[in-house]
């Protein structure tokens, strides 16, 4: 008589707790989170050799100048077949001509992108490595994934679920994009291996991060130079007054040097060039 075989098939109740999605997802599993989007993309950008990155920041509305010309023109059509032209349809044609300004950024954007990725590939056949780097959405981000994949090189996305105006764009290094929920830790990755920032013209968001980053460099929080192109002066004397900053002394007149304003891509282009031979190609 055969003894009978012990049953040892686990209820499904029983779950390990990196098993458990419930838990993970809880306000409880909030610090393993965290760590995730720490420890994963570091273990991407080690296999992917994504030691160095030039970081592009701007507006996700910047239009592509075509995109930008086509939207203009189909709402200066659908005017003038108006007897009486809508108040709502005036306010989106002057949008649409605001977009078409806008669109030279993307434009720049894509070109100053291309120069550094093929200067990079350079780099790449001495084992030096360098990429350019955006917040993987629509716009200058776009503009900078799309220099790079022209050029023939890779790039880095590092998107941020949020409800709007982040759909990813199709020209990030698939294997390069990441995915963040936490704000603070996608901007510890833009700064952890950037080299230098190029900041275009943009929002809100662009100002977070510009200021946020900024504010590293000037209380010497990062010991390792960083070059800060700010594009396009008209822009930003117009959005930012350093100046009255410096007269109501909440900045000094030394913490304009932390960054260079440029209003051509051949300049700004040697410029970073320039920096990051001096502080880093002898280096990494």
């Amino acid at each position: 008589m055969t003894a009978k075989k012990k049953n040892n098939t686990k209820p499904a109740w029983l779950i390990k707790a990196y098993d458990n999605a419930d838990f993970l997802h809880s306000p409880a599993g909030r610090t393993l989170r965290v760590l995730s989007e720490l420890i994963e993309p570091a273990s991407r950008f080690r296999k992917h050799k994504v030691h160095n990155t030039v970081v592009f920041f701007g507006s996700a509305r910047a239009f592509p100048e075509k995109t930008a010309r086509k939207n203009l023109l189909k709402l200066r059509k659908k005017i003038k077949r108006c007897r009486v032209i809508p108040k709502n349809l005036r306010g989106e044609c002057r949008q649409a001509e605001k977009d078409l300004v806008m669109s030279r950024y993307h434009e720049d954007a894509v070109k100053l992108s291309s120069k550094l990725t093929l200067w990079f590939r350079e780099l790449e056949k001495q084992g030096k490595h360098f990429m350019v780097c955006s917040g993987g959405g629509p716009g200058i981000m776009e503009a900078a994934n799309l220099g790079a994949k022209k050029a023939g090189g890779k790039s880095v996305g590092l998107n941020i679920s949020i409800p709007m105006e982040q759909m990813p764009n199709q020209h990030q290094t698939k294997e390069l994009a990441c995915e963040f929920h936490y704000f603070f830790i996608r901007k510890f990755w833009f700064f952890y291996l950037a080299k230098a920032l190029v900041i275009f013209p943009g929002g809100f968001g662009t100002l977070d991060e510009l200021f946020e980053l900024l504010t590293l460099v000037q209380t010497g929080k990062t010991k390792k130079k960083m070059p800060i192109v700010l594009y396009d002066s008209k822009y930003w004397n117009n959005v930012i007054n350093f100046d009255a900053m410096i007269e109501w002394g909440v900045i000094s007149r030394k913490d304009l040097t932390l960054f260079k304003i440029f209003d051509d891509i051949d300049e700004a282009y040697e410029y970073l060039k320039g920096s990051i031979e001096k502080y880093y190609v002898g280096k990494t």
